[in-house]
């Protein structure tokens, strides 16, 4: 009797000090985590304010809606291109570096830099369709520019739909860079705004992207470009203004299946030929120019910025298609 009480209370001796080593473990691990996460946050924060003084300025700032939008003007050709970037581009004057050195010789190009963007102010402004469209059509207005070819890439294929049925006597073609389609699939599900605002806020996003390694690398940048986009979305990505346009994704989308690119308007579309991500892509873009009177589609073999990789045959077959709708 007197052994199994001696076994029971060693047993029970055992267990709470394993337990008390199992406690003291997680705390040991919750203590090490909070610190972690807290140098993160520290470092993000100097980061911030070392690389901020370092951004040099380009382009120039136009008033918009009491803000300012910074827009690069570089060619004098007598036609004008202005050029809209995807989702989430940090810097898109310098992300379009390439393709506007292989247009400016023939146009004046502008690039547009949104709300939340490259140099912008941010905004309060929810980033509906209708109050992007509104925001770049005032920016080109104080720019008296009153007639282009509105060319953007990715989500610009949705914005440009809505701009293009508005503006239709300032716009005179429209040219999509592996440009968004309304009914790809995937765009109705929920994205993790919250998920990227705290990476956003704890720093964390600067460590994500300094492990990925550099997405600039191996792409013909001078090393100064490399440079200001780096600082520019270690800074600046995933803002509040950018992560509202993230929550409105999915209605923009939708909102933008009740439209379609006009008949007589000329449509121009380079389509990334390797794209397994979304299914139908070259379809989809084919369903988009099946009525255009002047309608055109490029398949060109590249990731989905192909402007890094592709801009001298961009510009080639550019300038062919608009020789031919003229």
């Amino acid at each position: 009797m007197k052994q199994r009480e001696a076994a029971k209370t060693g047993k029970d001796t055992r267990m709470k000090k394993t337990l008390r080593i199992m406690l003291k473990s997680l705390a040991g691990l919750i203590i090490a985590i909070a610190l972690f996460l807290a140098i993160v946050f520290i470092v993000n924060l100097i980061s911030n304010k070392s690389e901020q003084g370092r951004i040099q300025s380009y382009g120039q700032l136009v008033p918009v809606d009491g803000k300012k939008m910074n827009v690069l003007i570089q060619g004098k050709g007598e036609d004008t291109v202005v050029l809209l970037p995807g989702y989430g581009t940090a810097a898109p004057a310098l992300d379009f570096k390439l393709l506007v050195d292989e247009l400016s010789p023939f146009y004046k190009v502008v690039v547009i830099e949104p709300f939340g963007y490259g140099l912008s102010d941010g905004t309060d402004k929810e980033r509906t369709t209708e109050n992007i469209v509104s925001e770049i059509h005032e920016a080109l207005q104080q720019l008296h520019i009153e007639r282009y070819t509105l060319m953007g890439h990715s989500i610009a294929g949705i914005y440009g739909l809505d701009y293009v049925n508005k503006y239709p006597d300032e716009v005179n073609a429209f040219v999509g860079i592996d440009s968004s389609v309304p009914t790809q699939g995937g765009m109705d599900k929920e994205l993790p705004v919250k998920t990227f605002e705290f990476l956003n806020k704890s720093g964390l996003m600067r460590l994500v992207q300094k492990i990925s390694g550099d997405p600039y690398a191996r792409l013909p940048f001078d090393d100064q470009t490399k440079e200001q986009m780096r600082l520019i979305s270690n800074i600046h990505s995933n803002n509040a203004t950018v992560m509202n346009e993230m929550e409105h994704i999915s209605s923009n989308f939708n909102a933008a299946k009740a439209l379609a690119f006009p008949k007589n308007l000329p449509l121009l579309l380079f389509v990334q030929a390797n794209n397994t991500d979304v299914e139908g892509w070259i379809s989809l873009h084919e369903g988009q120019i099946k009525d255009s009177v002047h309608g055109k589609m490029i398949t060109l073999e590249g990731e989905h910025y192909l402007h890094h990789t592709q801009s001298k045959e961009i510009v080639q077959d550019f300038r062919e298609f608009m020789k031919e709708s003229k």
